[in-house]
């Protein structure tokens, strides 16, 4: 939709507000007021104020003649005094009804007033015993939680063998570690007995072994000594041999 289209629409909607309402809403107020107060309406014929004002305007004009005109119109005086008083009884009781209206709209009004404070005072009572609830539901949720929990514990708990049991099998099992370290102690002297014993075997085997060698430079030796000692024998013997 162009702007020119949305100003007309828009000027079109302003004239149909416009005709709606004739007046503005405060001369509206002003003349609702005037009515009421007036008992004018649009629907009934001559406005009550308008014929109690022509009434008395009549009394008073039928009053205000002529002192010769007035002897001679005793009668219609009282009959317009009448008629007037008449309209002013026929005014003032509307008034009246329209004044206890109004005491009683002043009432209920004062008691519509009490019970929206008493329903405000509820409401914030409500609003506090929901929050004051909603405390207590968390409260009773993680109270819950715990008991849930405890339970999977006495649970767990009754699931495990008995005191005596599990007493006899820590003692049994402080044995067996007892007999364990005996034995791990027997083996660690065994094995450092076994260590010493080795030790000695390898310096014996080097004793032996030294021993061996030294026999054996002794054995070279004495061999090559007889082998001297043959050799010159023999040499010895070939030179009587040739003389």
């Amino acid at each position: 939709m162009s702007v020119k289209t949305r100003r007309i629409v828009s000027g079109r909607s302003e004239t149909i507000a416009a005709a709606n309402y004739a007046f503005d809403p405060l001369e509206d107020d002003k003349i609702i007021r005037n009515r009421l107060l007036t008992r004018t309406t649009t629907t009934r014929g001559e406005p009550p104020l308008k014929k109690l004002q022509k009434k008395f305007t009549s009394f008073v004009t039928e009053v205000d003649k002529e002192e010769e005109e007035k002897e001679d119109n005793y009668s219609e005086c009282g009959r317009l005094a009448k008629a007037f008083l008449q309209e002013l009884s026929a005014f003032e009781i509307p008034l009246l009804k329209s004044q206890a209206v109004v005491a009683a709209n002043l009432r209920e009004k004062e008691n519509f007033n009490e019970l929206k404070e008493e329903t405000n005072r509820q409401i914030m009572q409500a609003q506090a015993d929901i929050e004051h609830l909603k405390k207590q539901l968390e409260e009773s949720k993680i109270e819950r939680q715990h008991k849930e929990e405890c339970e999977a514990i006495r649970k767990l708990i009754s699931a495990q063998p008995p005191k005596s049991e599990t007493q006899k099998a820590i003692h049994e099992l402080k044995k067996e570690i007892a007999e364990l370290e005996a034995e791990d102690t027997a083996s660690w002297r065994l094995l450092e007995l076994r260590k010493k014993q080795f030790a000695l075997l390898l310096h014996v085997v080097d004793e032996l072994q030294e021993t061996m060698e030294e026999e054996q430079k002794s054995m070279v030796e004495e061999m090559q000594r007889n082998m001297s000692e043959e050799t010159t024998t023999a040499g010895g013997a070939e030179a009587m041999s040739i003389d």
